[in-house]
């Protein structure tokens, strides 16, 4: 029995790639050796709460980012700045800023202020930014990039349309209602096992870091 299974998740939790980073406060505050940690999909559900497109793309696009921000070395959790271009309560921003803030340790006024002038992860994630999709940017350098998610290129089971409503109303059957659940994730599962690599559904575009003054 696997962990996920133990759990209640979905088997293909276990096949979705993993984002390991190194947190220079877990390091400092003992919490972690070396300060690396590596998240999984179940600890960003465990998060939302839900399994869903919106999720696991926020998760990629994440994975993407950092990974053309630190080529061959391990991202700095608190060292980057996210930009969302829609306000927090408009769609599924909030949401998708929820799963980029704990993998990237970027946090709104509310977040860690910091110990001896360090660490602070306030004011790292705006929301309603001028940007045209979602941008990353390493503090120490100032290299950015932006990632836009489309999923519409990985639809959905045409049946989803009859079982939602019917599951929404309460008129499923137990049956109707396990096939569109089972639907549901066949659909997260494709994004994570299938296209996590895939550039035209995640689109990255990368921004040099500013030059330095003379």
């Amino acid at each position: 029995m696997n962990d996920n299974t133990a759990s209640g998740f979905p088997d293909f939790f276990s096949a979705a790639p993993t984002i390991t980073v190194r947190d220079p406060l877990a390091a400092f505050l003992g919490a972690a050796r070396d300060g690396v940690i590596e998240y999984t999909y179940a600890d960003v559900v465990k998060l939302a709460g839900h399994s869903c497109p919106t999720v696991a793309g926020a998760y990629l696009m994440t994975r993407a980012a950092l990974a053309a921000l630190y080529p061959g070395q391990l991202p700095e959790r608190g060292g980057v700045r996210v930009e969302m271009p829609q306000g927090a309560h408009e769609g599924v921003s909030g949401v998708m800023g929820n799963v980029i803030g704990m993998l990237t340790g970027a946090a709104g006024e509310g977040g860690f202020h910091g110990i001896g002038g360090r660490f602070d992860r306030r004011e790292l994630i705006a929301y309603g930014a001028a940007v045209p999709q979602v941008r990353f940017t390493r503090l120490d350098t100032g290299a950015s990039v932006t990632v836009e998610t489309h999923a519409e290129l990985v639809p959905g089971d045409p049946r989803l349309r009859e079982l939602m409503p019917r599951c929404l109303s309460g008129r499923a059957s137990a049956d109707e209602a396990a096939q569109f659940g089972a639907l549901w994730q066949e659909r997260v599962r494709r994004l994570l096992t299938q296209h996590a690599d895939d550039p035209g559904v995640f689109a990255l575009r990368r921004q040099p870091a500013p030059a330095a003054a003379d």
